[in-house]
């Protein structure tokens, strides 16, 4: 089993470093539309079973752009961007990323959803998915948070260590592949 996740195109508030979270429901900017139309062109020839995806503007943009024509799109609430409280619309220099990714201190401040409630759900989701999709191709659509707790997750890293040593830009497209536990 393979399963491709893919961050979300830019918007203005990425273009402009805003925190967008789940408040801030826009759609992409050209940058990003230009860049989706992009990676589109590196993954034409990639056989999907299905794609997942957020529900938010930004993610179902990007997921149609990418594959909306020749794969079953199905939007998962579990993929929802990180719940960022008070910070949403901020400016991203309110945002302390070391303290909101530390998994041991699970900070909640200011009503941003713990890291540990992000993890738990995306790691609920995987469960599902590759016990549905073994075999298959899965695309993954969703956001930062997500993608970065996905990506950990399937790469059975510590999360006691620090969870910001990958750098999900806009669009970061990673295939992991998935061994038969079985085998």
């Amino acid at each position: 089993m393979k399963i491709t996740l893919v961050r979300h195109g830019q918007t203005e508030a990425n273009y402009n470093h805003i925190i967008q979270g789940r408040v801030v429901n826009k759609e992409l900017n050209e940058t990003g539309q230009k860049a989706c139309y992009q990676l589109r062109e590196r993954l034409k020839d990639v056989d999907f079973s299905i794609c997942y995806m957020s529900p938010m503007l930004r993610t179902v943009e990007t997921a149609f752009i990418l594959v909306g024509d020749r794969v079953e799109t199905v939007p998962d609430t579990r993929l929802l961007e990180r719940d960022m409280g008070e910070l949403s619309g901020q400016s991203r220099e309110k945002y302390d990323a070391v303290t909101y990714w530390d998994y041991d201190l699970n900070c909640s401040s200011l009503g941003v959803e713990p890291v540990q409630d992000v993890f738990k759900r995306c790691q609920e989701f995987l469960d599902y998915v590759i016990k549905k999709h073994s075999g298959e191709h899965i695309l993954i659509v969703s956001h930062g948070a997500v993608i970065r707790a996905c990506h950990h997750l399937l790469h059975h890293h510590n999360l006691h260590k620090n969870l910001l040593n990958v750098n999900i830009s806009n669009l970061y497209c990673e295939t992991i592949e998935i061994l038969d536990k079985k085998k």
